[in-house]
């Protein structure tokens, strides 16, 4: 499949060490000998066609008692239907829908989905109609073609790309299967890229990079992205994939290292009598490429990791126990996603040993069924609507839209708020900011109405779970109880927080555009984007004088430490404060924009908040520091637990001269420990001397400014 693929070598024993095992999917090898035979034309009917015989035997692997037949026939549609037709590169046609289907077969696809794969273009670039699959494959089958076909032929200019990932999310969202045909669509078009010219080759593998490959991975589909991250990485950065393509192939005994931890694994493992299989599985270019760039030069053990494949949940935390007893555990790489799965059904357990010989060895821990889930994601699902009764009817939306059951939170988000986009260049930029965040919390609703807990991205704060919840009502919220206590919406709420949105009475009521500044999901975004955009004459946004007048110069209130002035044309600003988001301190590039009551906030110049002020046509105020030297910033440690942490950091902070405005220590998880301080400095020109004296506490591995914080200033 990737870089990582690598052929299985069975061994006897109950604990196995493979050095090259099945832990990635071989596509490449097995799609060039499926190709071979795509022109091969129809068999007689009482035997599969040669050309789908990889497919066949793919197939089989996963599902023993599957039908074959319904394969034969959509190859044999999907042959006569594409005859005559050639792909940039010379190749028959078929060949591409057969490479498409072989990849899924790979996957564990079921036969619906794989003999919709077959047949996927045959609706859009064939005489075949959508009525003709339905009477010979039936209704699921035709969907699904149907979901991945552009059956409209307008031209949407510079729109077509979103409009077309619009559809898709709207087909995904219907039935999970019709994105698993689509990303294998692009893994297989982006194989044979190199027909194209550079500049096309280009747009492609960004597209994919921004959209394709997030949503894989939201899928959990990692035998697809990883593959696709080496392609796009190899068209987009030429040096340095040839760089690391070097490195690697500079180092063909690399993973020697790795093999001798993996047979003392064995050894422990054997002698505690837990049946496993101890495999080596070499990182994929990209995965080499972001190692380098942590850890610099590499060694052996760094060019892979250990997996080890244990029958049942129970064997993963007896596998955990043997190695941090037998071995030297490196704690701080401890991470247990069996206990708390990721948002894209992941599932295992990471930890990370040193041999007596000083090698250190990432492992990873997990069960059969569990490594199937990990590799193949969505598609290992199957088909979502099995097990319901022949004539029950599928679950549909309001609008007649059919509902997959099996979808995940963050898809279903994504369907919200796209209808709510108000052009294709706000769903495309909302779209690839949704997708960059990689965590996802759940959090509670205190009323106890259904249903009870809300999904939102990591950092989301009380106007995100406002919008999740009441939709445009939110525009009426005033404040939130978060786990029972009174807190201002600007709160950036945890995993499994509790939280009660209280909403004002009258219907007038709006929100204010630094809610933009504490908002982090699209949907929540958009809705007060329209709002703000559908009133301008609000005092929020108070228009700019008609009268020119002299320039008034106005400087903050000294709350903040740091004294701010805005140049203004009109009258002075109620207030100039520091933005909660960023708290900005000198020498800080800044810039700031006037919001509700007349007062101006003061951003950094990067922050996002700004960016999406620029975004809204908001014009920004000249502001500029003062000569006093004092100012107060917030800042998050982040460390590991011991005994003694609080007592040695606030000793850092007071050596410095600092006073600790507020403090905060969120509980531990995984045994790392976030602390937020708010502090005010007597010279903020020391601040990277502060940050230096906190991260030099033992324990402490970082130190950065907030970006999220709340009600500060």
């Amino acid at each position: 499949m990737s870089a990582e693929a690598t052929n299985p070598e069975a061994a006897p024993t109950d604990v196995a060490v493979r050095r090259r095992g099945r832990a990635r999917i071989d596509l490449r090898r097995l799609g060039r000998a499926a190709l071979l035979n795509a022109t091969a034309g129809p068999a007689p009917r009482d035997r599969l066609p040669d050309a789908i015989g990889h497919v066949a035997e793919a197939h089989r692997a996963h599902h023993p008692e599957a039908d074959l037949t319904v394969l034969g026939r959509a190859y044999v549609l999907a042959e006569s239907s594409h005859r005559g037709q050639f792909r940039k590169s010379g190749e028959a046609y078929i060949t591409h829908p057969l490479a498409v289907t072989l990849i899924l077969a790979e996957l564990g696809a079921e036969t619906t989905t794989l003999t919709a794969s077959l047949l996927h273009d045959t609706v859009e670039d064939t005489e075949v109609t959508l009525d003709q699959v339905r009477r010979e494959f039936g209704d699921e089958v035709a969907y699904l073609v149907d979901g991945v076909t552009k059956v409209e032929k307008i031209d949407y200019g510079a729109a077509a790309e979103p409009e077309t990932f619009r559809k898709m999310l709207v087909a995904t969202g219907s039935d999970v299967r019709v994105m698993s045909i689509k990303l294998a669509d692009r893994l297989h078009n982006m194989r044979t890229l190199g027909v194209m010219r550079p500049e096309k080759q280009a747009r492609i593998a960004k597209v994919t990079r921004d959209v394709l490959i997030p949503l894989a991975e939201r899928l959990g589909v990692q035998a697809l992205k990883t593959e696709l991250e080496d392609l796009v990485f190899a068209i987009l950065h030429p040096e340095e994939y040839e760089t690391t393509r070097a490195l690697i192939a500079g180092n063909p005994g690399a993973t020697d290292a790795l093999g001798s931890v993996a047979e003392q694994v064995t050894a422990v493992l054997r002698e505690a009598d837990i049946g496993a299989e101890v495999l080596v599985r070499p990182r994929h270019f990209v995965s080499v490429h972001r190692v380098r760039l942590k850890r610099g030069d590499l060694r052996g053990c760094d060019f892979g990791r250990l997996l080890v494949l244990v029958a049942e949940d129970a064997d993963c935390y007896a596998v955990l126990g043997e190695l941090h007893t037998c071995f030297t555990p490196v704690i701080s790489e401890f991470k247990d996603f069996i206990a708390a799965p990721k948002f894209n059904l992941y599932q295992s357990l990471h930890t990370a040993i040193a041999a007596p010989d000083g090698a250190v060895a990432e492992v990873l821990i997990r069960t059969h069924r569990m490594h199937k889930v990990a590799e193949a994601g969505v598609v290992a699902l199957g088909n979502p609507h099995v097990g319901q009764e022949p004539d029950a009817a599928v679950p549909q939306t309001d609008d007649g839209e059919r509902v997959d059951p099996t979808r995940p939170g963050w898809l279903s988000r994504l369907l919200d708020w796209q209808q709510s986009a108000p052009d294709p260049d706000t769903f495309w930029t909302s779209l690839r900011a949704d997708l960059a965040e990689d965590d996802e919390i759940t959090v509670f609703r205190a009323d106890g109405s259904a249903p009870g807990t809300i999904s939102l991205p990591a950092g989301a704060s009380c106007v995100d779970a406002a919008y999740a919840q009441h939709g445009e009502g939110a525009h009426a919220c005033l404040g939130a109880r978060v786990n029972g206590r009174l807190a201002p919406l600007s709160t950036v709420l945890g995993d499994g927080d509790t939280v009660q949105l209280l909403l004002a009475q009258d219907t007038v009521s709006g929100p204010s555009p630094e809610w933009l500044d504490h908002a982090r999901t699209p949907a929540a975004r958009i809705a007060i984007t329209g709002w703000l955009t559908a009133h301008p004459e609000s005092p929020a946004a108070p228009a700019a004088p008609t009268d020119p007048r002299p320039q008034v110069s106005v400087a903050a209130d000294r709350r903040s430490g740091a004294e701010l002035h805005a140049d203004l044309d009109g009258e002075p600003p109620a207030a100039v404060r520091p933005a909660g988001c960023c708290t900005p301190v000198p020498p800080d590039e800044i810039t700031g924009f006037r919001v509700r009551g007349g007062s101006v906030t003061v951003h950094r110049a990067r922050c996002s908040a700004a960016d999406a002020m620029r975004g809204l046509g908001r014009e920004p105020v000249t502001v500029r520091w003062g000569d006093t030297p004092q100012g107060r910033v917030t800042l998050v440690a982040e460390s590991f637990g011991r005994p003694g942490l609080l007592a040695d950091l606030t000793e850092a902070i007071a050596a410095f001269g600092a006073a600790v405005v507020s403090a905060n220590v969120e509980p531990p998880s995984e045994q790392r420990v976030r602390h937020t301080y708010t502090l005010h400095l007597p010279d903020v020109a020391g601040l990277t001397v502060l940050m230096k004296a906190m991260r030099d506490v033992p324990g402490v591995y970082d130190v950065s400014r907030a970006r999220h914080a709340g009600g500060l200033g």
